[in-house]
C-alpha cells in the first residue's frame, strides 16, 4: 500500500544520516532534493531521490507534486493547549497597558486559567482540546508536546493529563505529555509554598507516574513563581519518577535557571527571553535544547528570545508556540516560523530547522520525526506552488500549505 508523490518542486529537510539535531553554523544548511520523488509506504518514508530515479511500480496513489513542495510537519515542542475557556478580558486589560505580572497580581494569568480548569468536567476539556488539537494538525504541526499546569490541585493536575492521555489514544500524531504541577502556586498556598511543594511532590507526582500520564517534568522557574531551590527539589522528585526535565526559564528574569536545567540534564530549556552570557556559556557542549517561543513576545510585546546570538555562539535552537490562553493564544507554527525570521533574524533555513528536526529533539522523537529521512514517519506538509522555501516564512498570516499528511494518510486539503 505505497504512495508516490512525484515531480516535487523541492523536497526539504533531507537527512539521509542519522542526526539528532543541528547547532551553529548547521542550522543554516537546509538539505534539500529538487525535482524529487518520495515513496510513503504503511505510513513511513519508504524512499525518496532524483525524479529520474523515480520507480515505476504500481503505486496505490500518486500525486502530482508540480511546482509545489514537500517538508516534514512542524514539530511543536512547547504547548499549554489543554485549558477551559479563554482569558480575553486580559487581552483587553493588556491592551490598557497592564503587564503579565500585574494581571496575574489582581487574580488573573494562570490562576485564573486553573480556577476555570478546576470547573470544567474531564469530557468537556477534553472536547475543548481536540478542537484545538485538530486545527493546528491542519496547520501542518505533526508532533506536539502538551503540559498540564493549569489544575494546581490533586484532582484538576490529572484531569489534565488524563485529557493528554485521551489525546494520545484518538490521535495518530505524536503527543509528549509533561507535568507541570510547579506553573503557580495556588491562592490557598500563598503564604505556604513550601506545603505545596509537598503536595506536588508526596501526592501528585506519585499518582501521575503510577497512571503513566507523563513523559516529562516541568517547573516555571522565574520571580514571584518557583526558585532555582524549589526547581531543583522538583527535577530531584521527578527523576525517581523516570521524568526527564523539560523547564520554563528567564522568561522575565535571569536568575540561575538555566543552570539548574543543565545540572539536571533537561532535554530543554524553554522561553529564554532574558539571557546573559554567563546563560550562554552555560548550554555549551550539552544535550539541553534551546527553546525559543517567540508567539509569546509577540502576544506579550516582551523581548525575543536572542536566537541570533545563541545561534552565533554555536548553540543548537528550537521553535515553538508556547500555545496557551493568556500569553500566546495561537498553535500556528507557520507564524513562529515566520516571526523568527522577522523579529529574531534567523534565516529560513534555521528557522525550518528549529521548526522540525531541533523541535523533534526537543520532544524526545528525533527518531521518528522531523526529517525525510527513510523510516521516519510520513508526516508531511504539501504546499501550495511557491518560488522557494524562503517564501513559508516570508508569507506570514498566509500560510503556504496545500494538504497535511500524517502517517502518510492526507488529514487536511485546501
Amino acid at each position: 500500500m505505497a504512495t508516490l508523490f512525484k515531480n516535487i518542486k523541492e523536497l526539504i529537510q533531507v537527512r539521509t544520516e542519522p542526526i539528532a539535531f543541528v547547532s551553529g553554523k548547521d542550522m543554516n544548511i537546509l538539505p534539500t532534493i529538487k525535482n524529487a520523488f518520495l515513496v510513503v509506504e504503511d505510513g513511513l518514508i519508504a524512499d525518496f531521490g532524483k525524479m529520474e530515479d523515480c520507480p515505476n511500480n504500481d503505486f496505490i496513489e500518486v500525486i502530482d507534486a508540480a511546482g509545489k513542495m514537500v517538508l516534514p510537519t512542524w514539530c511543536d515542542s512547547h504547548t499549554h493547549m489543554v485549558y477551559a475557556g479563554n482569558r480575553e478580558n486580559e487581552f483587553v486589560d493588556k491592551i490598557n497597558g497592564l503587564t503579565y505580572q500585574e494581571i496575574a497580581n489582581k487574580g488573573g494569568g494562570i490562576l485564573n486559567s486553573a480556577k476555570l480548569l478546576q470547573e470544567t468536567s474531564e469530557d468537556d476539556l477534553y472536547q475543548q482540546s481536540k478542537i484545538r488539537l485538530e486545527e493546528v494538525i491542519a496547520l501542518g504541526t505533526g508532533a506536539i508536546e502538551i503540559k498540564s499546569g493549569y489544575g494546581l490541585t490533586v484532582e484538576s493536575e490529572l484531569k489534565m493529563l488524563r485529557v493528554i492521555k485521551r489525546l494520545k489514544e484518538n490521535y495518530s500524531i505524536p503527543i509528549k505529555a509533561t507535568f507541570l504541577g510547579a506553573h503557580a502556586v495556588p491562592n490557598e498556598y500563598k503564604n505556604n509554598k513550601d506545603g505545596y511543594l509537598d503536595l506536588l511532590i508526596n501526592d501528585m507526582l506519585p499518582l501521575v507516574a503510577k497512571e503513566h500520564l507523563a513523559d516529562y517534568i516541568d517547573v516555571f522557574c522565574e520571580e514571584g513563581y518557583f526558585s532555582v531551590k524549589d526547581t531543583e527539589r522538583i527535577l530531584e522528585a521527578g527523576k525517581t519518577y523516570g521524568l526527564q526535565p523539560k523547564i520554563h526559564v528567564n522568561q522575565f528574569t535571569s536568575i540561575g535557571g538555566v543552570q539548574a536545567g543543565v545540572k539536571h540534564h533537561a532535554l530543554s530549556v524553554d522561553h529564554l527571553e532574558e539571557m546573559s552570557k554567563y546563560d550562554m556559556e552555560s548550554l555549551q557542549n550539552t544535550k539541553t535544547m534551546p527553546v525559543g517561543l517567540p508567539g509569546c513576545s509577540f502576544f506579550l510585546g516582551i523581548p525575543f528570545t536572542p536566537a541570533r546570538q545563541l545561534i552565533d555562539a554555536g548553540l543548537p535552537f528550537a521553535l515553538a508556540t508556547d500555545y496557551n490562553p493568556g500569553s500566546s493564544p495561537s498553535g500556528n507554527m507557520n507564524f513562529v516560523v515566520s516571526t523568527a525570521c522577522i523579529k529574531m533574524n534567523l534565516t529560513p533555513e534555521e528557522a525550518i530547522n528549529a521548526a522540525t528536526i531541533n523541535g523533534a529533539y526537543a520532544m524526545g522523537l528525533q527518531d521518528k520525526v522531523g526529517s525525510i529521512t527513510k523510516d521516519k514517519r510520513a508526516n508531511l506538509i504539501l504546499t501550495k506552488p511557491i518560488n522557494s522555501h524562503g517564501c513559508i516564512p516570508y508569507s506570514f498570516g498566509n500560510h503556504k500549505i496545500e494538504a497535511v499528511f500524517i502517517n502518510g494518510e492526507k488529514k487536511l486539503e485546501y
